[in-house]
């Protein structure tokens, strides 16, 4: 099915939300707890599936839910549709500092795979599914890049990043990405998962075990600050269970503690 044809405007630089313009009878569909403000009019429905398969029976429904539960996302994907009449807007926010990446699926030759918590929304008609990858070895030592999502279609769908992004055109040359730096990628684009040099380096050198290999000829999103690595350095510095905090500093931060009366 062709996908509904969306209008937006991005606002923001570092905490970016996106806004989508429907016309009468248009729909976005999202993940769940994206939607940041929407205008009257706009009605929104938690579904099972995505809605690209209207005819699909309840077995390659559970399939679809199954599948998501796979990839830890919630079961539901909500659906936003204008039943008010006249041009109404729905908007949606990224989940933490980065930026939204607007792709028209058109473009891109119909199919697009991204890293399982990437997908922030986008236009009705547009299949949401994920595809494992054919080789056991990067399931198992991929971390975050195994489980990824399949985005079909023909419209505009929006993904979002932590960072900054960079976008890489590949023509035969082999790059080399830390898991987690990886946003997205076209299907011309193989995959794999490889050691990080030797055995010191792997466990010495900070870089992870392993790293994600990307050859052949296609587009790479790249982001500067996954979550995880973002969550690493906050967890890190939160305080200790006596309500303490690490810091980064020892001095600084005891000089600090001091002057705050701790």
């Amino acid at each position: 099915m062709n996908s509904h044809e969306l209008d937006y405007v991005l606002h923001g630089d570092d905490m970016q939300l996106v806004e989508v313009t429907l016309d009468l009878g248009e729909t976005v569909i999202a993940e769940a707890g994206a939607m940041n403000y929407m205008d009257d009019g706009v009605t929104f429905e938690a579904r099972m599936g995505d809605g690209s398969s209207p005819n699909q029976g309840v077995m390659d429904k559970l399939f679809q839910v199954g599948k998501r539960v796979l990839t830890g996302e919630s079961i539901f994907l909500t659906h936003f549709t204008n039943e008010g009449g006249g041009r109404r807007t729905v908007a949606f926010a990224a989940p933490y500092p980065g930026k939204i990446i607007p792709l028209d699926l058109a473009e891109l030759g119909g199919e697009l795979l991204c890293q399982k918590n990437a997908f922030l929304c986008a236009a009705f008609g547009t299949s949401v599914g994920i595809a494992f990858h054919r080789r056991f070895g990067a399931g198992l030592f991929g971390g975050e890049g195994f489980l990824l999502q399949r985005l079909r279609g023909d419209g505009l769908v929006f993904a979002h990043a932590g960072g900054t992004i960079l976008k890489r055109e590949l023509r035969g040359e082999t790059l080399k990405v830390d898991t987690g730096c990886l946003v997205a990628f076209t299907p011309g684009i193989d995959y794999d998962i490889q050691r990080a040099g030797g055995l010191k380096s792997m466990f010495f050198g900070g870089e992870g075990l392993f790293l994600a290999t990307l050859r052949g000829h296609g587009t790479v999103w790249l982001q500067s600050l996954p979550f995880s690595r973002l969550a690493d350095r906050i967890l890190a510095n939160a305080p200790s269970r006596g309500g303490r905090s690490t810091g980064e500093g020892s001095i600084l931060g005891g000089l600090g503690r001091l002057i705050d009366g701790d």
